[in-house]
């Protein structure tokens, strides 16, 4: 069910906005990972990351854009499936927002 709200808001981006998200990767981990302290990168609520954005690195070893998302700490926040599916869809559009470098409710 959360991969089905992550693509659901992910595809309606990709309709609006394929060629900017060309080769961006979307993904789904559990929980995040143990870090000391989290970079710029990764979106927070208070101490607890929901989302993470690695804006890829061109070159000889080139790495994508990708935007992961924590599936427990967002679920955790939630009430339920619907307030869960307006959490995912924002902090998607908050990522793709960064990593494109424009405000959030450009891509609303």
């Amino acid at each position: 069910m959360f991969d089905d709200l992550v693509l659901d808001t992910v595809e309606s981006l990709e309709r609006r906005y394929a060629k900017e998200l060309a080769g961006v990767e979307f993904a789904v981990e559990d929980v995040p990972p143990e870090l000391n302290v989290y970079d710029s990168d990764v979106l927070e609520d208070g101490e607890v990351p929901l989302a993470r954005l690695l804006p890829g690195r061109p070159g000889r070893q080139e790495l994508p854009p990708r935007i992961v998302l924590y599936r427990r700490p967002l679920e955790f926040r939630a009430m339920d499936r619907e307030d869960l599916a307006d959490l995912v869809h924002d902090v998607i559009i908050e990522q793709v927002a960064n990593l494109l470098g424009v405000d959030p409710d450009e891509l609303s």
